[in-house]
Order: C-alpha cells, then sequence, then structure tokens
C-alpha cells in the first residue's frame, strides 16, 4: 500500500518544468458526467459536459460535448468505451473567434480497489482528431485517478473524499498543417479536489487543477457533478 501511495505522488507531482509561460489569470471548468448501463447486460452508455472558461466566467475556452458506448467483458472490473465529442474552442481575451474540432475515441478504465480505503482507476484513451484548418491528428492519454475516503470506508452517500488525479497527453502526429509542428509532449494535468457523496448515485468533487503545456501553463478552479443513472 505504502509502494502504490508513493508512486501515486510522484506522478501527481510530474511534468511541471516544461511550463514557459503563465498567463496569471485563475480559470474556471463546469462540468457534468454521466453514465448508465441496460439494465443487466455488460453494455452502457456515457458521457460529459464540459464549460471551460479562461476566466471564472465569461471568455470561453472550450465547451466540450463527448458521449460514448461502453462494454464490461465477463468476470471483469474492465469498462471499454466508444465514444466521439464535439469540441468548440475559443482564443484567450477578447477576441471571439471559434474553432471546431470533431474527436473519435477509445478507451479502457481498469480500477483498483484495497480494502475501500483507497480507489484507484488508470485511464487509457486514444483519440483521432478531427481539428478545424489542420490536419488530421492522434493523441495518447493515459490518466491515473486515486479517491481516498475521509469519514469511513466507501465513496457512497455521505462520504467525503479525496480525489487525485494526473493526465499525460502525448502527440501521435507533429505535422498539424500550414506548415506547423508540435512536440511529442502536449500537455499533463494534476488536480486534486475535495469530494463529497450527495447520493448513491450522485457525487460533487470541488477542487483545483494545474495545467502545463509545452509553451505554457495554467491553473483552473474545477466544479464537477459525477451522476450514475
Amino acid at each position: 500500500m505504502k509502494r502504490v501511495l508513493l508512486i501515486s505522488i510522484i506522478l501527481l507531482s510530474s511534468f511541471r518544468t516544461f511550463a514557459q509561460v503563465d498567463t496569471g489569470q485563475l480559470g474556471a471548468w463546469y462540468m457534468y458526467f454521466w453514465n448508465t448501463s441496460f439494465g443487466d447486460s455488460k453494455f452502457g452508455v456515457q458521457g460529459d459536459i464540459q464549460h471551460r472558461n479562461w476566466n471564472v466566467v465569461g471568455d470561453l475556452e472550450q465547451l466540450l460535448i463527448r458521449g460514448g458506448f461502453t462494454y464490461n467483458p465477463n468476470q471483469s472490473n474492465i469498462k471499454l468505451t466508444l465514444g466521439y465529442g464535439n469540441i468548440t474552442s475559443g482564443q484567450f481575451g477578447d477576441s471571439d473567434a471559434r474553432s471546431k474540432e470533431h474527436r473519435i475515441y477509445q478507451e479502457a478504465l481498469l480500477p483498483l480497489n484495497f480494502d475501500k480505503k483507497v480507489f484507484i482507476v488508470n485511464r487509457l484513451r486514444y483519440e483521432q482528431r478531427f481539428v478545424e484548418n489542420q490536419d488530421f491528428r492522434t493523441r495518447y492519454r493515459y490518466n491515473l485517478f486515486i479517491n481516498i475516503p475521509l469519514n469511513g470506508n466507501g465513496l457512497g452517500e455521505g462520504s467525503l473524499y479525496l480525489a487525485l488525479y494526473n493526465e499525460l497527453f502525448l502527440n501521435g502526429e507533429r505535422n498539424i498543417g500550414n506548415n506547423r509542428r508540435v512536440k511529442v509532449f502536449d500537455r499533463n494535468r494534476t488536480y486534486g479536489a475535495l469530494g463529497y457523496g450527495l447520493s448513491k448515485r450522485l457525487k460533487l468533487q470541488v477542487g483545483y487543477m494545474h495545467q502545463v503545456t509545452s509553451g505554457v501553463k495554467k491553473g483552473q478552479a474545477q466544479f464537477s457533478l459525477h451522476h450514475r443513472i
């Protein structure tokens, strides 16, 4: 257990040295995540809606709408997803310019449960990206989620818990059109929050995420609802 926590802490604090510029402005992301299954079958659906702002409210960074079909193999906790995302991105500052992206993705969730005291999920995601005015792109993502109950075992109704994650993004292509090139490293996100179980199926998280790209670093306040329908 101590080794698992030590490795997790190292991963959650890594990749911050890539940043070159700090915008100096706190952003805010407002998010709703949902998932459900089709009765007792191995199939289901999941999705999320995220309104991301460069500032607290008003300066759009991204509007992301995403959904996918899920599958749980027999005798396994692994969840596989095939999904699609529609993303509208805005520019920092006074500009009203917008760009569009269509995204197809495949992912695998691999959960681990340590005696209901530490809940870990590994997420692997592969994306195919169709960004406006850019060449076709792909991206690889790995996310380590850690939830630690603070007032007892489990993450059910009335639970107070610490939510942590670290996610690494790697670009599959270097050329993105118009003589533009990108680095293999795309970005890294480190997140910490307090979560509360509003019910057996609904959780609230309030926290902070620090995002680092190859040229910019920025802090984001985050407010999210997690709903199992």
